[in-house]
């Protein structure tokens, strides 16, 4: 077998990778680190901004709203933007926004978003704070978690239509093409509270830039014009020069972004994407998308990366590239731990070994696609004749059929050869605590949950 998941999820087919940068310089400016890496679309003042960036360290922030439990990979590109300017002595501030996810970003989306109460919310921010923690690193005390609604719960709405609202044109707020787009190609239109979210996301930027000197806000191309609107008010409020930056969003080959909305989201939370299912999405990313990402979701130097980028055009079945990317993407997201937990499954999983070691939810993951049952645990305790398991689990029709199948050695049970037909499957035979896989053939696998 191939190390390759027999069923994984779909990676997206990104837009074809830009002209190549030439690898910055130890002394770079962060501008170029950025740009080098693919995180570098547009910016509001690119000369002011690499000044600022030469002057010494700029406080930047990037928001998270918590309208899922999770976030996920494509959070993952602001995040390891983060993290990179991080790295090169900036101040990371990471904004999770307990006050505009209760109103719902409309950038771009076909329509409103479901409104959560305060108890979800509150779920939610704090496994999205974890997450951000984890990957970017607050416990050396440089950067903050920041939470909007600590500034915005005691606001009133008059307070804030005078002294925000005030600064606001309808013309242009309509003007904006993901305003626009709800406004003229939908049916449903678009809330005043949706419409909203610009001004609110806006008045974080000069809350920030007036508490924590914060010059620099990121973010994907979807949010330019809420961040040109905060480089705006925060000009207007406090008479401040400040910049935005956005990166390229991740697209599905339809020009959809790759998120949650479209129930394809690859989760940064293990319990919703186990660390072998993350590994194993990126290793089997298209050939086309593997440098690419090696830039974006790795820490690899991009002199390394343009050696494997040369190793993979001379050898593509090596996979070496990919190899390294899956390795390493899996560390920033989960750690050491998940790494070797992700190729270890792999190793069994992929190997002519009995399956052992693994967990259900790795199992799960593995064979997502292939056909399950669910059956009572005491069957196992009891024994199960192999003949009935593989009928109940839809391998065949009948015990005639599963003892042909026993008797040819075209059965295997956690990938362990059966060849007796009057075989019991007992507790001990479970590849992890609850899950049978047996496979039918080459091909043919059926999962048996024991509950």
């Amino acid at each position: 077998m191939s190390d390759q998941n027999p069923h994984p999820s779909p990676a997206p087919d990104l837009d074809p990778p830009a002209t190549p940068v030439a690898t910055p310089s130890a002394d770079a400016n962060a501008l170029d680190v950025l740009r080098a890496r693919g995180f570098v679309q547009d910016v509001t003042d690119e000369t002011g901004l690499r000044e600022l960036f030469d002057a010494g360290p700029v406080t930047f922030y990037v928001g998270f709203d918590p309208t899922a439990a999770s976030l996920h990979i494509g959070h993952l590109v602001g995040i390891m933007a983060m993290a990179h300017l991080k790295r090169l002595g900036h101040r990371p501030l990471a904004l999770a926004g307990g006050a505009t996810g209760r109103i719902g970003d409309p950038s771009f989306r076909d329509t409103e978003r479901e409104l959560l109460d305060d108890d979800a919310l509150d779920r939610n921010l704090a496994g999205i704070r974890a997450q951000l923690d984890r990957a970017i690193g607050f416990d050396d005390g440089v950067g903050e978690l920041v939470d909007n609604y600590t500034w915005t719960k005691d606001l009133s709405a008059l307070a804030f239509l005078r002294d925000v609202g005030k600064f606001f044109s309808v013309n242009q707020m309509i003007a904006r093409e993901s305003v626009k787009k709800r406004l003229t190609e939908r049916e449903q239109g678009i809330s005043y509270t949706e419409f909203s979210y610009q001004l609110l996301q806006a008045y974080d930027f000069a809350v920030l830039a007036d508490r924590y000197d914060c010059r620099l806000q990121g973010g994907g191309s979807d949010q330019w014009g809420n961040i040109t609107a905060g480089v705006d008010l925060t000009r207007r409020l406090h008479g401040t020069t400040v910049y935005g930056m956005v990166w390229p969003l991740i697209t599905r080959s339809d020009g959809r972004k790759f998120s949650k909305s479209d129930g394809t989201a690859i989760w940064l939370d293990p319990d919703l994407t186990s660390p072998y299912a993350y590994y194993q999405w990126f290793l089997n990313v298209p050939d086309a998308d593997v440098v690419r990402f090696l830039k974006l979701f790795t820490f690899v130097d991009l002199d390394e990366i343009a050696e494997l980028e040369q190793r993979h055009a001379a050898d593509p079945a090596a996979r070496e590239a990919h190899r390294v990317l899956a390795r390493e993407a899996t560390r920033v997201v989960h750690g050491d731990a998940g790494v070797e937990s992700a190729e270890r499954a792999t190793g069994v999983l992929f190997g002519d070994q009995p399956f052992s070691g693994l967990d259900d939810a790795t199992l799960a993951a593995a064979f997502e696609e292939a056909p399950s049952v669910v059956l009572t645990r005491s069957r196992l305790d009891d024994g199960l004749g192999v003949l009935e398991l593989l009928t109940e689990v839809g391998a065949t029709t009948s015990n005639a059929e599963a003892r042909r199948l026993v008797d040819q050695g075209a059965v295997r049970i956690n990938n362990a050869p059966i060849d007796d037909s009057r075989a019991r499957i007992g507790p001990d035979h479970l590849a992890s605590e609850r899950t049978l896989v047996i496979r039918v053939g080459k091909k043919r696998y059926f999962l048996a949950r024991f509950h």
